[in-house]
């Protein structure tokens, strides 16, 4: 019988499939004591199962590419270290060898005592890292479940299906969507997740927040999956059918309709040329911000030269990755952003840090770099080599304080020096310039702007600075919102502040490629905004319908907002 799910659009769209259930939390385990005899066996089932897990993850880390893989292979990374902690497995073997539970009730064991462990915790940041342990148990429980059943099939070999899931990992939401993977239901996750954020850039449709998915949906039910209403339909009639085949006609027309204004300017119904750019780190985003007439590259990545091997990459390495890149995007500018890493992720660059309680406040971006010199100028090397074949500006990561960004130019000025004396070709001049996605860089942006040549504001994480609320919290839903006033205000006065030292600023978090919020961020000034280069069409297309000059005239009344829902019905006001 049809019933409608309600839960919160993560990524809007519409897809119809058969639903496949992944709930290995609610696997049967089985209760029964070991007997002494059977200890051996099922230890050595259970380290099976974790191997076979260690094993897809280093399989799904050689088949990602593309859109958002910083963020899945972040995820990979983190999954991988906890399922070779010493505590983790110690704990594990002493349950099976010494308490005599069956492997299965021994995982959700340790499952469940981690997860009051940081239930408890007072930092959101860690209390968020639950969802880690989840995904890492659950991806255990389930390669042990296939050893005993030929029934559970691999996730990545099925297609045409709709994932029912209580969550899902960036990393296995990335792979299934190469496999035909048409939409996802979730019931908890928020849709500032990174989950949420790859689905939108892969324009796979997504609901979070569906309570009562698991317990509603069986395998196998045909579920019309309506991200444009907020809706999950199970077992859908002729007339949901009719909508739906409606929806699919419309949306070709659509995309036919934006295709066309991939060479077009980005200009507001009143006149004002605004600046597109592209976020990218792969051949393929570069191919497709061209393809989408990007007006550069406003973020590229470089971590993922650090990540995708053993060791740190060469000066060679890179110079030929950045080279490639500024060669690809044929004379339009490229934004390079230095190394972006974390104490929770150096180690895997082959960087050696301390393990740190809280790495998002850490040793991380600029501070990082600067801790390690050698390695920083090796990358300062190969960008100013690569300088050489097209405009190429640099920016620095988590800059708190005006001193990081003075020692970064004494670092590229000795790297321009050493370089001269080998005769290497060098640019006359490079722009150097800071991410704003601290607090204090922000309040603080005019002693920035004094050393720095342009600003880029990364919205990711300073929202979740500014709010001390994780993006993939969803208890935290009602306080992580972009039109929160404090956040408004300090984006407007980072905007400001630029446009009097006469600089340019860009935004190149979440926010800047969401239609949602593009009417706020002409109110509040910006010209030049940088996104997934899947959401420039989109973008482009709803500028051309905006008046930038009206928004600019309301928006002290913005300014003047005292609640995110204030400000999201005036907001709502001035762009109807």
């Amino acid at each position: 019988m049809r019933h409608v799910l309600p839960g919160t659009t993560a990524a809007k769209g519409m897809a119809l499939g058969r639903a496949r259930l992944v709930q290995p939390s609610r696997y049967h385990v089985d209760t029964r004591p070991l007997a002494e005899d059977e200890v051996d066996a099922e230890l050595a089932l259970l380290h099976r199962a974790l191997e076979t897990a260690r094993q897809e993850l280093r399989e799904l880390r050689g088949k990602l590419h593309g859109a958002l893989a910083r963020e899945v292979n972040e995820f990979i990374d983190a999954h991988s270290l906890l399922l070779d902690d010493p505590e983790l497995l110690r704990g594990l073997d002493d349950l099976v060898r010494i308490g005599h539970y069956r492997p299965g009730a021994a995982l959700k064991k340790q499952r469940d005592r981690l997860a009051a462990v940081f239930e408890a915790m007072d930092d959101p940041y860690l209390r968020s890292r639950k969802e880690d342990v989840d995904q890492v148990i659950n991806r255990v429980i389930s390669a042990l479940q296939r050893q005993t059943s030929r029934e559970e099939r691999k996730l990545a070999a099925r297609v045409g299906e709709i994932l029912i899931a209580d969550t899902i990992a960036p990393a296995d939401m990335a792979h299934l969507a190469g496999s035909g993977l048409l939409g996802v239901v979730a019931s908890s996750g928020s849709a500032y997740s990174h989950s949420a954020i790859l689905a939108r850039s892969l324009d796979l449709p997504m609901l979070v927040g569906v309570r009562d998915a698991l317990s509603s949906i069986h395998d196998d039910d045909l579920i019309l999956l309506d991200s444009e209403r907020g809706e999950a339909v199970v077992h859908p009639t002729a007339q949901d059918l009719a909508r739906y085949r409606t929806w699919q006609r419309e949306a070709a027309q659509e995309g036919r309709r934006l295709a066309t204004l991939a060479n077009a300017p980005t200009r507001t119904s009143d006149g004002a040329d605004i600046r597109l750019l592209a976020n990218a780190e792969m051949p393929p985003d570069i191919a497709m911000a061209r393809a989408r007439g990007a007006d550069g590259v406003g973020l590229y990545r470089t971590e993922f030269l650090f990540l995708r091997q053993k060791g740190l990459p060469t000066e060679d390495e890179q110079f030929i990755a950045y080279r490639d890149l500024v060669l690809g995007m044929g004379g339009l500018p490229v934004t390079i952003r230095t190394l972006d890493l974390g104490a929770d992720k150096a180690d895997a660059a082959g960087l050696v840090l301390r393990g740190e309680d809280n790495p998002a406040l850490g040793v991380r971006g600029v501070r990082l770099s600067l801790r390690y010199p050698a390695v920083f100028t090796t990358q300062i090397r190969a960008i100013l080599r690569a300088a050489c074949y097209g405009p190429v500006r640099v920016l620095v990561p988590m800059v708190t304080q005006p001193d990081e960004l003075i020692a970064v130019r004494t670092l590229f000025k000795l790297a321009r020096q050493e370089l001269k004396r080998e005769n290497v070709d060098l640019p006359e001049k490079l722009a150097l310039g800071a991410m704003i996605e601290v607090p204090a860089a922000a309040i603080n942006v005019r002693a920035l702007l004094e050393h720095a040549d342009f600003l880029a504001i990364g919205t990711n994480d300073l929202a979740q600075y500014v709010l001390a609320a994780d993006r993939s919290n969803d208890a935290l839903d009602n306080i992580y919102n972009p039109l929160q006033p404090a956040l408004l205000r300090l984006l407007s006065y980072v905007i400001g502040e630029g446009r009097r030292a006469k600089k340019s600023v860009s935004l190149c978090g979440e926010i800047g490629g969401d239609i949602n919020f593009t009417s706020l961020l002409l109110a509040l000034g910006l010209n030049e905004f940088s996104m997934h280069p899947s959401q420039l069409l989109h973008v482009r297309d709803r500028i051309a319908a905006l008046d930038r000059s009206v928004l600019r005239a309301a928006a002290p009344r913005l300014l003047r907002s005292r609640t995110h829902e204030e400000a999201e019905a005036l907001l709502a006001q001035i762009t109807c």
